[in-house]
């Protein structure tokens, strides 16, 4: 999300952007950059959130891969 929560991206683990939701009152036709730019903040938000989350699930499972197989770094 974005602009104190007007403008929120939801973005699927495999990074693919699901819905956009805009306030109203995010809405200026007088300024038009500020809403593209609560838009863009809230899009890559969604997709560090997301790739975040899948690091941290990956993380558990090749953690326990690793030690198991001899795999070193894994």
């Amino acid at each position: 999300s974005a602009g104190g929560g007007m403008v929120k991206v939801k973005v699927s683990g495999d990074l693919v952007v699901q819905s956009i939701e805009i306030d109203k009152d995010a809405v200026d036709p007088e300024d038009v950059e500020m809403l593209q730019d609560m838009v863009l903040a809230a899009a890559n938000e969604g997709i560090r959130a997301a790739q975040e989350r899948a690091e941290s699930k990956m993380g558990g499972i090749a953690g326990g891969l690793g030690g198991g197989l001899g795999l070193p770094g894994m």
